[in-house]
């Protein structure tokens, strides 16, 4: 077999029909297989070789740079358990989480599952540390942080990611392209759960001098069942009738490593310590708001969204610098839609269940930003067609916002 050129991580070692593992995929194994004269074995070796507890456990460790960051994990239980300063709490399980939020637990899974089984559950574990922190503020009665959370997560991959996509795929490229019809109906969909919000808000101004407490719940409520339909209906669009307008563009590239009981063990273990670190970490918001002086609001629109998107947020930036820009809009655009297509409206739904009262209705301002945003998006996208400049219109819309939520006075909900 002809050697491979170790700059190009996305060179197939073996070509094969049955069977194509890419040098980024193998060289999570390196120095855990047998190598064969020192060349790393190809797709036929790795399938047949049979990972021990040992050998697994340090491929999940060294699958990424950014697992350095799980040495946080124990601190920020330390951290808590020890009853540090609110601020140490909040820093040390924010960084905790950032590894933990990269899916590769999900895609080890997807790729043993199928093609159609693995989309499933990456599109329903695609966002699972931002509902993990949402349903414990919304546990804990944190009503305006979950609605910050929601809407920031939206804001950050339709502004942050998609920018930052835009702007260094256009540095390296004078224009790139992508499917202008997928895209587009992703951002439709955006725009359907934005007028969602719309319609609260519109309520709320014109219904004045009655009781809209019950009014607004009920049409949160029956709003957000409309919402989750849609959403079941959309992956049925896109697994089943029309899957030639979602085909990935590194579809088949990557050859699953560990088996599926590891992968399996992994997702229920990373989402229980998700959901520790979350726990002290919305504990600390409190006492992070006071001694910082910022708003809970501020915290839960631009702090946490970080937390479940940075591992996006990477992937994203490096696909788009490939020039796969279907596949970086997937990933923006797509993650934004699930958040408002499905975490939110569920988190309505988990809050009629545990009588905690959270509604669509938003306050006028956050409305306005997410409107918006959403139209922005719209416009940039419709063309097909993106570059350098509207990286910076995207990039320049999301600094605004956040310095008018910095500024922006606590508000009740």
């Amino acid at each position: 077999m002809p050697s491979r050129p170790a700059s190009v991580s996305d060179e197939p070692i073996s070509n094969t029909v049955d069977h194509r593992v890419t040098i980024r995929s193998a060289r999570s194994l390196r120095g855990t297989l047998p190598t064969n004269n020192g060349v790393l074995p190809g797709a036929g070796m790795v399938a047949q070789e049979r990972l021990t507890f040992l050998q697994c456990l340090k491929t999940i460790l060294f699958a990424t740079k950014i697992n350095v960051l799980l040495i946080f994990i124990p601190l920020g239980i330390i951290a808590d358990k020890l009853q540090w300063s609110a601020v140490a709490i909040f820093s040390l399980n924010f960084m905790a989480i950032i590894p933990l939020a990269k899916r590769y637990a999900t895609e080890e899974i997807s790729m043993r599952l199928g093609e159609n089984l693995g989309a499933l559950l990456n599109a329903s574990f695609g966002n699972a540390v931002e509902l993990i922190l949402s349903v414990i503020a919304l546990k804990e009665g944190k009503i305006d942080v979950v609605q910050a959370s929601v809407l920031g997560s939206v804001l950050s991959n339709l502004l942050l990611v998609l920018g930052l996509c835009f702007l260094f795929g256009g540095i390296k490229f004078q224009f790139q392209t992508f499917n202008q019809t997928a895209a587009q109906t992703s951002a439709s969909l955006l725009a359907i759960s934005c007028m969602s919000l719309l319609i609260p808000a519109a309520f709320m101004a014109t219904a004045k001098g009655i009781d809209q407490t019950t009014p607004i719940k009920h049409l949160s409520y029956g709003t957000s069942i409309v919402l989750l339909l849609i959403y079941i209906l959309y992956l049925f669009f896109q697994l089943k009738t029309h899957t030639h307008l979602y085909a990935s563009e590194n579809e088949n590239e990557e050859e699953a490593v560990l088996p599926l009981w590891m992968g399996i063990t992994l997702l229920l273990v990373v989402t229980v310590v998700v959901a520790i670190c979350a726990e002290f970490l919305v504990g600390s918001i409190e006492g992070l708001s006071e001694s910082w002086n910022i708003s809970r609001t501020f915290i839960g629109l631009i702090l946490l969204p970080i937390v479940g998107n940075a591992a996006e947020h990477v992937t994203a930036v490096t696909v788009a610098m490939k020039n796969k820009m279907d596949l970086a809009i997937g990933v923006a655009i797509g993650s934004s839609m699930q958040i408002a297509l499905f975490v939110t409206p569920l988190m309505v739904i988990i809050g009629w269940i545990i009588h905690q009262p959270m509604t669509l209705f938003f306050n006028t301002f956050e409305t306005c930003v997410m409107f918006v945003s959403v139209l922005i998006v719209n416009y940039l996208i419709q063309d097909g067609e993106s570059n350098w400049l509207e990286g910076v219109m995207l990039l320049g819309t999301y600094f605004i916002i956040g310095i008018a939520f910095y500024v922006h006075p606590e508000q009740d909900v």
